[in-house]
């Protein structure tokens, strides 16, 4: 019984999965038409992060932006009941050759789009920026009514 060895059964099959998303992962690389094609799937790397809750009525949103200046590279606008945020970071100008070993920081244009809450006051929508999170409020006055509608019968 020397040639017995231990067998994880769940290894062998994560193994098999692990190469199909490798395989599928490739596939979708060498395809010239994909962000065309599944544009759910392309890299949301130009979405800007926030989180959204409930405090008090009222709506908060806080977005991470981190080493912009929010005099001149934030935009915070409302239209149709959207509220849109923009940022743009700048990369350096004069940065001299440098060999990198990683490189993640996102420059360029910056954008989010999300929907007004039911009820939300335009007026009253505040925003400020505070250690790299601009923080939005949305009063929200009145709740979403629901109406009976009778159905009648021709």
């Amino acid at each position: 019984m020397t040639g017995l060895m231990r067998r994880e059964p769940r290894g062998e099959v994560a193994d098999v999965f692990d190469r199909f998303d490798r395989l599928f992962d490739e596939w979708m690389r060498m395809l010239p038409f994909r962000p065309m094609l599944f544009p759910q799937w392309r890299d949301p790397g130009n979405l800007i992060r926030v989180e959204e809750f409930q405090e008090d009525g009222t709506r908060v949103l806080r977005a991470d932006l981190p080493g912009l200046d929010p005099d001149s590279d934030v935009e915070v606008t409302l239209s149709d009941g959207m509220l849109r945020i923009e940022a743009e970071r700048h990369a350096e100008e004069d940065v001299e050759e440098k060999d990198y070993v990683r490189q993640e920081l996102r420059y360029g244009l910056m954008s989010r789009s999300l929907p007004l809450p039911t009820g939300a006051a335009e007026a009253d929508v505040t925003a400020t920026y505070k250690n790299g999170v601009l923080e939005v409020r949305i009063p929200v006055h009145g709740r979403e009514t629901t109406a009976k509608i009778a159905v009648s019968s021709s």
